[in-house]
């Protein structure tokens, strides 16, 4: 093990525990002097200890991000740290400078935290507008000058004991180290650098190694033990990813009449950009004794276009088709926009994820959102997927906003992992069923099942019940939308695995007084779909048009349903369904109660982007345009030439269209942080 006795080794390891020594004391002064968790009898030693758990993890990647520049400047090949007094005195500038910034975002963040009760963030840079008058602020409210000398002093001792380390370690005779030894070491230190920066050394799917993320210093759902186990430094860079000016609020009050009338917000209370409304129990709520179950099932990779209930041929689907058949099937299905976790978002905030860059639930500043969900009281809640839920980080959202969530995820299965997804969908269907078939009939339940086994590798287990792969010619195929035979079979997979759900919920105590709700998140790269109408394809809708079908044997009669509806809509519809009164503050409403837009019309994203192309959809036409309203075209769906524009000869039709599809966009914009939940 002569490794170990590498003078450059010894050097960055000690100069990696001073930043983190120095990093805990910090975490230390904010736990007991800032984050208001300490002596409050609310909170557990075990809650306390977790949050602690994550937030020395954050405090490990952030010190060996830092060491690597130096590691850098002491394995140069000729001038080093060892050999170079200029290597050297960059390397003394660099790690000053270091310190300055490190410590004096700790001294801006407790002062940002102590203000306003939250971590410091990029919406702090709002106070360099007004620097004079936020200088004249902080001088008058706080000690500037005794902080300014605590915090010269903890770096000048912190740099000063840095200095003695490289004199003690670097200036020290050398040890002679073989080829082999340096080898060993070098691969032992990669391997325990790798899991340091993941910041996890169990439940890791090596296949798709989800590093920790701030979602997860949130998984409690309190704001202050979130708090207390974030690192300000790297929190605060997760949120200037987020745009500069993230909406704008004139075009929104420019609209909010029209969306206002939209969501049937009542004429009183149409003030102050109010989207808050009160829907009370409907008539069509159903005839039960007590309240039914709901089970939302998400479909992965999904689009309406792999369904035999919309057309595909080769029967894809037998499952969903007879779930189509035997409860309510939307032929007329939307996703705002297209992708995993801007579906999952849409489904329980109720407003499109209109997000320019990434996910809006990647968001740290509007991850704690209010949600219809929550108005479903004296229901347990859960949310089950095979693989790791803070992808995207969804766990971040779904713990923060859903009161009382009992979250399943990779680790907490007993199935193994079969891919990057995780365990396998037959196996998620299964013990979730286990899980809800295990609860008192008299409690009521809400489940969140998120498949995964549709999307590549398009990995069809090993153990899978009786399921076969079918062999079709894949020109055959490729013909009604289907890339590959590998993709064809996936579908059935998935649709396999659904109808052996069903045929054990059946035999459930449960499955009598549930509602079930399947929907596709959304289409995966399709070839040409004859079998769909052309504006699907010619207009790029197919990307958005999902299956989504609601089953309640006993409960309610098979209907189609020909209006456009949007995924928003799904969370209220069942809402109503249940029968209850709630607060309604997102996009999203029931389908049941008469659209004030005559036929509904529904938001929709093209392509996403800083400058989207987006529209609005009802049964019959679509309105598409750039971000700004530019470029408007007005589309038929049922013409054989869609690309046409209509707009001069139904021109009601599209102003109606195009300002709905403007007051949405700029509306969903300015929801994501309207809509936040500020109570916890």
């Amino acid at each position: 093990m002569t490794w170990l006795k590498s003078r450059r080794l010894q050097y960055l390891l000690s100069i990696t525990a001073l930043l983190f020594a120095l990093m805990v004391v910090l975490r230390a002064v904010f736990h007991f002097g800032f984050s208001g968790v300490a002596g409050d009898p609310d909170y557990t030693t075990g809650a306390i200890l977790d949050a602690w758990s994550i937030g020395l993890r954050f405090d490990l990647r952030l010190a060996l991000l830092m060491m690597l520049p130096l590691a850098a400047l002491a394995y140069l090949p000729r001038f080093n740290l060892l050999r170079s007094a200029t290597i050297r005195f960059v390397a003394h500038a660099y790690l000053l400078l270091a310190l300055l910034l490190l410590v004096l975002t700790y001294i801006l963040d407790f002062g940002h935290y102590a203000y306003l009760g939250v971590r410091l963030n990029v919406t702090a840079l709002r106070f360099l507008q007004d620097t004079a008058i936020s200088t004249q602020m902080v001088w008058e409210s706080y000690p500037v000058v005794w902080i300014t000398l605590g915090w010269l002093v903890s770096v000048a001792l912190t740099f000063w004991a840095a200095l003695w380390l490289e004199r003690k370690l670097l200036q020290r005779t050398p040890t002679r180290i073989s080829k082999g030894q340096a080898s060993l070491g070098f691969l032992i230190c990669f391997v325990l650098f790798f899991f340091a920066i993941l910041g996890r050394v169990s439940n890791i799917n090596f296949a798709n190694p989800i590093p920790l993320r701030w979602s997860e210093a949130f998984l409690s759902g309190d704001k202050a033990l979130g708090s207390l186990g974030l690192n300000p430094v790297l929190y605060f860079y997760d949120t200037t990813l987020i745009p500069a000016s993230p909406y704008d609020k004139e075009a929104v009050e420019e609209y909010y009449p029209l969306i206002a009338e939209y969501l049937g917000v009542p004429e009183a209370q149409r003030q102050n950009l109010n989207f808050d409304r009160m829907v009370d129990v409907q008539s069509h709520k159903l005839d039960v004794e007590r309240p039914p179950n709901v089970v939302f099932v998400m479909l992965e990779s999904l689009g309406a276009s792999r369904v035999g209930a919309y057309g595909t041929p080769y029967d894809p689907t037998p499952n969903l088709d007879r779930i189509a058949e035997g409860g309510w099937f939307f032929k007329h299905f939307y996703v705002p926009v297209t992708g995993t976790a801007k579906t999952i978002w849409a489904t329980f905030t109720g407003i499109p994820d209109v997000a320019p860059t990434e996910s809006a639930s990647r968001n740290p500043l509007i991850s704690h959102q209010r949600m219809v969900l929550n108005e479903f009281k004296g229901y347990r809640k859960f949310y089950f997927v095979g693989g790791n839920a803070s992808w995207a980080n969804i766990d971040g959202l779904v713990q923060q906003s859903i009161d009382g969530l009992e979250l399943y995820e990779e680790g907490d299965w007993k199935a193994p992992n079969v891919d990057v997804w995780g365990i396998s969908d037959l196996e998620l269907f299964r013990e979730s069923n286990d899980i809800l078939d295990s609860l008192p009939d008299d409690q009521p339940f809400f489940a969140f099942i998120q498949t995964a086994g549709n999307h590549r590798p398009f990995t069809i287990p090993a153990q899978n019940g009786d399921f076969e792969v079918r062999d079709v010619a894949e020109d055959e195929l490729a013909k009604h939308g289907f890339r590959s035979a590998a993709q064809y079979n996936a579908v059935r997979l998935l649709d396999y695995n659904v109808g052996e759900y069903m045929k054990w919920a059946r035999e459930s105590d449960y499955f009598d007084n549930t509602i079930f709700v399947f929907f596709g998140d959304h289409n995966n790269r399709i070839t040409t779909l004859p079998h769909m109408p052309p504006a699907m394809e010619k207009l790029g809708l197919e990307s958005n048009h999902v299956p989504h079908m609601i089953y309640a044997p006993g409960l309610i009669e098979p209907r189609v349903i020909e209006d456009a509806v949007s995924l928003v809509d799904v969370m209220p519809t069942v809402a109503g369904l249940v029968g209850l009164d709630y607060h309604n503050t997102t996009l999203g409403r029931d389908i049941q109660i008469p659209a004030p837009e005559g036929d509904r019309a529904n938001f929709v994203v093209l392509q996403e982007g800083p400058q989207p192309v987006y529209g609005a959809i009802t049964r019959d036409f679509f309105v598409r345009m750039n971000h700004d309203g530019s470029n408007a075209t007005l589309h038929k769906l049922d013409s054989d030439d869609p690309m046409k524009d209509w707009s001069k000869e139904h021109p009601e039709v599209f102003e109606k269209l195009f300002n709905l599809a403007r007051g949405q966009y700029e509306t969903s914009r300015y929801m994501f942080y309207d809509n936040v939940d500020e109570k916890n």
